[in-house]
């Protein structure tokens, strides 16, 4: 067969072991011939391509971000957007693609299969872990250690200073970051999007660690806001046609921390974490992850199961439909924030 494979949405670690996986069994297993497209959608509408074979792949396992590149780019925003991905998938004379995205990448996937035909299978990806139907996503557990790491060091330099530090992190709607993060590095207060905060409440836990002389570790994520809804912080901005509308999120832990110290009168000091959590080496666990999509997702390929996204449930790679995958967000659930609000304070 000749098949597509892109990479959308924004980067992140195991993009390439996917890559490595797909072409390794399709063409080992398969006799399989493929064409990567760059930069996501907008390679599919532009009809950019570069080869895709094994010497294309070989060395790529460890290797951070993706090799064919990523955008957020939607063609079904656009008027003759479902015609340009249908006449390059026709030139190419292709028999499947397969979409390595996150919600919005892998929702344009779900449409294109579902309503048009278009014969495809997904494999999700996005530090986040936002997909629902699966336990976890390329990505996420390599963000996750990046955050612990962090914590882990700012721990020592609050302690010398009797600093109250702030670490901002990365998830968009979702909370998953900022909870294993925040758990595994011992924080003292963890703030998600999913639980709108107090910050008199997040101002009594700083007290009473400073009377237990004992400097903390705030974590909070990017989309995190107090109850109140006092604070603007989310710049909505004009994208060019086709791209994702998503706003950009950052500085809601810069807000805290100044408001921390203005409430207690304890210096604090704020890290934003950023896109340090999407770069570098995959973890062990993403490569093994990533791989496994990308086997799994070959095969789904050559039994014609279309529509479908790989997921992993326990220990097993299971096919979802992509529609279900993204019908919804997955977020956190309140009794695991319960269990980690006993470190609270």
């Amino acid at each position: 067969m000749r098949v597509g494979v892109l990479t959308g949405g924004s980067d992140c670690p195991g993009l390439n072991a996917a890559l490595r996986a797909v072409v390794r069994k399709g063409v080992q297993e398969y006799g399989d011939e493929f064409v990567g497209f760059r930069d996501g959608w907008r390679g599919v509408l532009r009809d950019e391509t570069v080869a895709l074979d094994i010497p294309a792949v070989r060395g790529t396992l460890p290797r951070g971000g993706t090799i064919l590149g990523s955008t957020r780019t939607n063609p079904l925003l656009l008027d003759d957007g479902l015609d340009r991905v249908r006449g390059t998938l026709a030139r190419h004379r292709l028999d499947a693609l397969i979409v390595i995205g996150g919600t919005a990448t892998l929702g344009v996937a779900a449409q294109l299969a579902d309503d048009h035909g278009v014969p495809l299978v997904g494999v999700p990806k996005t530090i986040d872990n936002d997909i629902p139907l699966t336990d976890y996503t390329i990505g996420f557990d390599t963000a996750v250690g990046v955050a612990t790491e962090t914590i882990d060091r700012l721990h020592t330099t609050a302690e010398s200073h009797k600093r109250v530090l702030v670490v901002e992190v990365m998830g968009r709607s979702a909370g998953w970051i900022a909870l294993h993060a925040g758990l595994a590095g011992g924080a003292n207060c963890i703030l998600i999007p999913e639980r709108p905060f107090s910050v008199e409440r997040v101002c009594g836990w700083v007290e009473s660690r400073f009377r237990a002389t004992y400097a903390p570790i705030v974590v909070i994520a990017d989309s995190a806001l107090p109850e109140t809804g006092e604070i603007t912080l989310h710049r909505d901005v004009t994208p060019p046609p086709g791209a994702d509308p998503r706003a950009r999120l950052s500085g809601v832990g810069e807000w805290l921390g100044r408001e921390i110290e203005r409430r207690t009168g304890k210096e604090s000091r704020t890290t934003v974490l950023g896109h340090i959590q999407r770069g570098g080496s995959p973890s062990p666990f993403d490569r093994w992850l990533a791989t496994r999509f990308g086997l799994h997702a070959i095969d789904a390929v050559h039994d014609g199961d279309w529509g479908v996204m790989t997921a992993l449930q326990g220990t097993r790679i299971a096919r979802v439909r992509l529609a279900a995958a993204t019908s919804t967000l997955k977020t956190v659930d309140p009794a695991l924030y319960e269990e980690a609000s006993v470190f609270f304070g």
